[in-house]
């Protein structure tokens, strides 16, 4: 409680009615003191030790006050060098978090506990503010996370976690999150979500209201544990109870389909993708594959290390996309000579293709090396980085751009494939098993390979 009445300065703090009680009850004491001296009644003294006496006062005096002038000059300096350190590190350094602004922070701070009709957490009112100079970018890449969140994220890039087992996507219009992919044999699968299915909260925490990575972390938990999942399919609202599982994230998928046309999913860049997409590629091409689709439908991206290595993989030598700084600094990545496929290939893509998916079909489409097929991608040409902090938190931030090997940004734009044809599965969607040739933009990439080796489709 504020018991006095007080103005805030941004500089100095709380000025006011307390400072005036301070210095009038000081003024009062001295006035006190000096009355009491007048009301003393003086003692007969002889010259000799009036004189001595007035010698040692101003003796004292003159002791007292080169000791007050020297203590007074150490303050001084003592308040020039925090000064001068203050304004290093808030200005030397560029930073924004004046004096003035930390006063008003502690203001503000003051004025949510006095005022706020609920209790206030301080961890939360902390992690609050560093999002909040995070969020102030106005960039929806950038974010800061809680050692939880982060942990969450680290799940992502390494594949393993406990969960239901399905991969989502966030409409940017609509802020709906819609399953776009369930593993197989995982917990969603046993509890009956499908892929289309609508995703309207987890455990009553609403997935339209927060961002795609805070929903996710209330889907996650520990393993053996429950969450309650809301969904929404064809209009109608269903609940169900899933538990949680171990789930080992796969990103590749592969098959031989007809013709000795060879098939590779991948559905997300993570660690351990290069190295099975190296496998897939070597087990196909044991059995004698005379052309490739490689599927990044709803891959939503991942690690540019990992996706640019598995260019390198299929190109020939040259550059596979390069990443350009605020101030010009470039990054480049390429492929070289080493290792190359030469066979057809066709790319299929989707509007929730983003990111180092669209790296992937940006260098395809450059090195004029394959057919894209399906709808135009996501568009999302920036780059971030991670950096972890001392408490276990960490930020990421958007550091870059990146380009096509032909110099294009497709952020916010977006990559048009070479044949549009919107999907369509004409297939048993309750049969276990996904009927590849039920899927039109599969069969299309089917119909152009087959036509490019010299051959029918049938």
């Amino acid at each position: 409680m504020m018991d006095n009445k007080q103005e805030y300065d941004p500089v100095y703090g709380y000025v006011g009615d307390q400072a005036d009680d301070t210095a009038n009850e000081a003024a009062q004491q001295t006035t006190a003191q000096q009355a009491t001296v007048q009301q003393t009644p003086a003692a007969p003294e002889n010259a000799d030790s009036v004189e001595s006496r007035i010698r040692k006062t101003k003796r004292g005096a003159f002791i007292r006050g080169v000791i007050v002038g020297v203590c007074s000059l150490m303050a001084i300096l003592l308040v020039i060098v925090i000064g001068i350190a203050i304004h290093t590190l808030t200005h030397g350094l560029g930073g924004t978090f004046t004096s003035d602004v930390e006063s008003k922070v502690a203001f503000i701070e003051a004025l949510i506990r006095e005022y706020y009709y609920k209790d206030v957490d301080d961890e939360t009112m902390t992690e609050g503010i560093y999002a909040g100079i995070v969020d102030s970018l106005g960039d929806d890449y950038s974010a800061y996370y809680t050692p939880e969140e982060y942990q969450d994220e680290m799940v992502d890039t390494t594949g393993n976690y406990g969960g239901i087992g399905a991969s989502l996507q966030k409409d940017p219009d609509t802020g709906m999150v819609e399953v776009v992919r369930i593993f197989d044999g995982v917990p969603a699968v046993k509890a009956g979500l499908k892929q289309g299915d609508i995703l309207i909260s987890a455990d009553g925490n609403i997935g339209q209201e927060l961002d795609l990575d805070v929903f996710v972390h209330y889907i996650r938990g520990e393993e053996g544990s429950t969450v309650e999942i809301v969904y929404e399919r064809d209009g109608e609202q269903n609940t169900v109870n899933i538990v949680r599982e171990l789930i080992s994230i796969p990103t590749i998928d592969h098959r031989m389909l007809k013709d000795d046309i060879g098939y590779i999913e991948i559905s997300e860049f993570n660690l351990s993708t290069g190295d099975d997409f190296k496998a897939a590629l070597e087990d196909l091409q044991s059995q004698d594959m005379k052309a490739l689709i490689v599927d990044l439908r709803s891959n939503p991206g991942g690690l540019v290390d990992t996706c640019t290595d598995i260019l390198d993989m299929i190109l020939p030598e040259g550059t596979t996309v390069y990443m350009e700084e605020k101030d010009g600094d470039r990054t480049t990545y390429k492929s070289d000579a080493a290792n190359y496929i030469d066979i057809p290939i066709a790319v299929l893509i989707n509007d929730y293709s983003a990111s180092a998916s669209e790296i992937f079909a940006g260098a395809i489409r450059d090195f004029h090396y394959g057919t894209l097929i399906g709808t135009k991608s996501y568009g999302k040409g920036v780059v971030q980085v991670t950096l972890p902090l001392n408490d276990g938190s960490a930020v990421k931030i958007t550091i870059a751009q990146y380009f096509t090997p032909s110099g294009e940004c497709i952020d916010g734009v977006g990559i048009t494939p070479d044949v549009e044809i919107e999907y369509e599965y004409s297939g048993d969607e309750d049969a276990d098993e996904y009927d590849y040739y039920s899927d039109n933009q599969v069969n299309k990439a089917i119909e152009i390979l087959t036509k490019e080796m010299g051959g029918v489709s049938e």
